[in-house]
């Protein structure tokens, strides 16, 4: 290895002489010792850590000369730089690290910060045989320094080991249980750094090995009781974090359930706002809605492409993670103890259910009618958390409930009304289930007039619950279109650019819910002309695109042959998004050092529009696509690398092939392989518009679908028989495939018997008739990343469609399995979904 200070003469200066050292020397050899250059201009810097050895040089004047400066330099290069430095480079900083980490010098104390750094970055690789697994030596020797006489250096030390808990790093495994005693004798430590990083510890224990923690558990409840209300509110977010972690084990409702009586009042009096927490959301300003966003309010947006789901899917509650429910400060947008508390409320009312009430109800009896607004905010947030969980048993409560919420979205703390809004959308589907005077009608009524309030986090929130109450309502709102629509439309004058994002969200849910019913004159008068206004302004490399976008493609589903008068310029300019971007993809991947890759999600934005019109023009579409190439531009979308593209270009060709098939046919000897390639449930929503493209030119092909069923056949049968089918399913596939008497029948030739196989042979799990309720859809629902996605399920039922074309008896196809809907994918686990100004 090089000398650790065989550097060039720019990393040095002698005291004793202005002129840097020769160049050839080496400082290790100069009789005066040379001062690091503590201040380097960033220039400087760069220049420097183009040498390897420039950190060698840091570390050792760091550990061996004790000069101030270095050290936050070379922090600051582990930082940005470790994983690139060559390997004899952080050998020998990681070895000097652990030789000085018990320094009394506070310099060398800060090597340890270091240290923790390069564990963070590169926790996989020091339990790896490429560098002879250093970590069987660092593991012990870091819990050493967990009896430290500085408070600075256990806090690392702990933090040093946390890395390689949800690894399960071997060398950390080999020493679990010293670990877990130096933990526990930690846990009154007087340093909140210290207290913070033992109950992270346990918090990752408690998933990876919580055998070790069950022997401890009822100590460990008691102490995370008092730490969730530690004077230090990040220590108290860290354990609170454990009573989400603990929810989700198999053994919660065994160990918790006696220490229920402490844990709720805790995590109530959590959801508390704190003083700085109104001061930094200007809880005292009522009227806002003059003031114009600043960029930072507006977070970047992402369009959610078209996919295909299972109708009962449909009607699985919102994911509490949807939406536009981020905090818009800044200050308040990370995760904090008030969301933590709400949202560990939320998943324990889903693990005890009615259970969690006899230690709820009269703390939300009290808080809910608190004179104090503060408090009483905190108690609608309770109601809104529990709302899930505690559904059946807050039924009896909630006609004296309701009518309360409605109240507090006219109080006079903007604060108050922003959090009834949310909470009400939680209780919206109990209340479309009662007669609509009742509570539904006052609902929409408060919930519109909070639209036009006058504080801009109020109307966020009213944007947001009143697309809840439509999802939820349906065709119950058609009586009141007219006036939802006056005062949506009004909001367009009146909102600020954020809320105006929102805006297009809940005007496009409305479309979806109430369908071809806002198929009239009136409404389409009042609706059409602010959103062709909006389209007019926005340029096409405006992002602002992507919610207006969305929000007519809703629209034009809905209109139907409403939207007629519109669509010559909707369509061409979609089609122009998708040729420049596709125009773009090519220049940036023949010349990538000359231009910027695209933003493909124009591209996609833009397919899913052409999808909508498609969907709601039906033949009337025909002559815009005869006018232009989108066939061609279709086939260069369906080979696209990123799956999104493929997925809404698959979404697209469906919509054409039932709209206008004589268009599409031409083309379907070059579309058929590419599509048969796109059967992999690796990329499942790729897979299920596939699988649905394919089931509709089926549908229209006929006969003459006989060349190309070979060239899918095989990856249907082979994604039909994928272990753990479930049962909806099999039923889906049953009623596909064609049930009768005599049993099923695949004919892959032209006709006759001897050329089929019966179906038992080809997909052995179907060993019943199918179910006479049996339906699949076709969906809207969010993008899934590549390679993961929710279940098996998801990718069927456009499959199992094909399976019904291809199947015949007595050459005859079944009816076109699939009809349009708009859902979201199966929700992940639920947690509580605070909105936009709640921190």
């Amino acid at each position: 290895m090089l000398c650790p200070l065989h550097v060039p003469t720019s990393f040095y200066l002698s005291p004793s002489c202005s002129n840097p050292y020769p160049s050839s020397s080496c400082p290790s050899l100069c009789p005066t010792p040379p001062i690091p250059i503590l201040n380097p201009t960033p220039q400087k810097l760069k220049q420097l850590n183009q040498f390897p050895d420039f950190n060698n040089y840091l570390i050792f004047v760091l550990t061996r000369l004790k000069s101030e400066g270095v050290g936050l330099i070379l922090k600051n290069n582990v930082k940005a730089h470790y994983q690139s430095f060559p390997p004899p480079v952080a050998e020998f900083i990681k070895q000097e690290c652990l030789n000085n980490i018990g320094d009394a010098s506070s310099l060398i104390r800060g090597a340890f910060g270091a240290l923790q750094k390069i564990c963070e970055d590169s926790s996989e690789l020091l339990d790896s045989d490429a560098l002879n697994r250093p970590l069987n030596v660092m593991i012990p020797k870091f819990l050493q320094f967990f009896k430290h006489c500085s408070p600075k250096i256990r806090s690392h030390a702990i933090a040093c080991v946390n890395q390689f808990i949800m690894d399960r790093a071997q060398a950390l495994m080999e020493n679990i249980d010293t670990f877990i005693e130096h933990l526990f004798a930690l846990a009154v430590d007087e340093d909140p750094e210290v207290r913070k990083n033992v109950c992270r510890a346990l918090v990752m224990l408690l998933e990876v090995r919580i055998d070790r923690l069950i022997p401890h558990m009822h100590s460990i409840i008691q102490y995370m009781l008092q730490r969730t209300q530690d004077s230090d509110e990040n220590v108290a977010l860290e354990a609170c974090e454990f009573w989400l972690t603990l929810a989700e084990q198999p053994i919660c409702k065994e160990v918790l359930t006696s220490h229920l009586v402490q844990l709720i009042p805790i995590l109530v009096n959590g959801m508390k706002y704190s003083e700085i927490d109104i001061i930094l959301l200007k809880g005292d300003v009522e009227e806002d809605e003059a003031i114009p966003d600043s960029e930072q309010d507006i977070k970047p947006r992402f369009h959610k492409s078209r996919t295909v789901t299972l109708q009962h899917e449909e009607e699985r509650p919102p994911d509490p993670e949807d939406g536009e429910d981020e905090d818009d400060d800044d200050t308040l947008s990370d995760w904090n103890l008030r969301k933590c508390s709400a949202a560990a409320l939320d998943v324990l009312a889903n693990v005890f259910r009615e259970e969690l009430l006899p230690h709820l109800l009269p703390l939300l009896k009290e808080l809910l009618f608190h004179p104090e607004w503060v408090i009483k905010e905190s108690g609608i947030l309770v109601l809104g958390a529990i709302a899930e969980g505690c559904m059946q048993g807050m039924v009896p409560y909630l006609p004296e409930l309701i009518p309360h919420l409605i109240r507090c979205l006219a109080d006079k703390k903007a604060l108050v009304r922003s959090i009834a809004c949310w909470t009400l959308s939680r209780y919206a589907h109990w209340v479309v289930g009662q007669p609509p005077d009742l509570y539904l009608k006052p609902l929409m009524t408060e919930l519109l007039k909070r639209i036009l309030d006058s504080n801009k986090r109020v109307q966020e929130a009213a944007c947001s619950a009143f697309a809840t109450l439509e999802e939820e309502a349906c065709t119950e709102l058609v009586p009141y279109l007219s006036f939802i629509l006056d005062t949506l439309v009004f909001a367009f004058g009146k909102y600020q650019h954020k809320n105006l994002l929102i805006l297009y969200d809940a005007i496009g849910t409305l479309a979806d819910s109430v369908g071809h019913h806002l198929n009239q004159p009136e409404y389409i008068q009042k609706l059409m002309p602010p959103l062709i206004q909006k389209w007019n302004e926005l340029k096409d490399e405006d992002k602002d695109l992507f919610p207006l976008l969305e929000c007519l493609s809703s629209v034009a589903t809905a209109l139907q042959s409403g939207f007629l008068p519109y669509c010559e310029p909707v369509y061409q300019r979609c089609v122009t998004l998708v040729q420049k971007t596709l125009a773009q993809a090519m220049m940036y991947n023949q010349h990538p050092d000359q231009y910027e890759a695209p933003d493909k999600d124009f591209m996609i934005v833009a397919l899913d529009l052409l999808s909508g019109l498609a969907e709601g023009l039906g033949c009337h579409v025909e002559q815009l696509v005869a006018r232009s190439n989108i066939m061609t531009l279709l086939f260069q979308c369906m080979q696209d690398t990123m799956p999104e593209v493929r997925q809404s270009s698959f979404a697209l060709l469906g919509d054409l092939t039932k709209a206008c098939f004589v268009h599409v046919k031409p083309c379907i000897a070059e579309f058929m392989p590419i599509l048969g390639t796109n059967l992999n449930p690796e990329f499942i929503s790729v897979c299920n518009n596939a699988t649905w493209a394919i089931g509709e030119i089926c549908m229209q092909m006929g006969a003459e679908m006989q060349p190309y069923v070979q060239m899918v056949l095989n990856n249907l049968v082979e994604i039909i028989n994928r272990p753990n089918t479930p049962k909806t399913l099999l039923e889906n596939t049953g009623e596909g495939l064609g049930g009768g008497r005599g049993g099923w029948r695949v004919n892959l030739g032209k006709g006759g018997e001897e050329e089929g196989c019966h179906v038992p042979e080809l997909f052995p799990k179907l060993s019943h008739p199918p179910s006479s309720n049996s339906h699949h859809h076709r969906a809207f629902g969010l993008r899934l990343p590549a390679g993961g996605g929710p279940d098996a399920a998801a990718v069927h039922p456009p499959l199992v469609s094909i399976m019904g074309c291809v199947c015949v008896q007595g050459g005859g196809y079944g009816s076109s399995p699939c009809s349009p809907v708009r859902s979201d994918p199966p929700p992940p686990t639920p947690q509580v979904h605070l909105p936009a100004q709640h921190p």
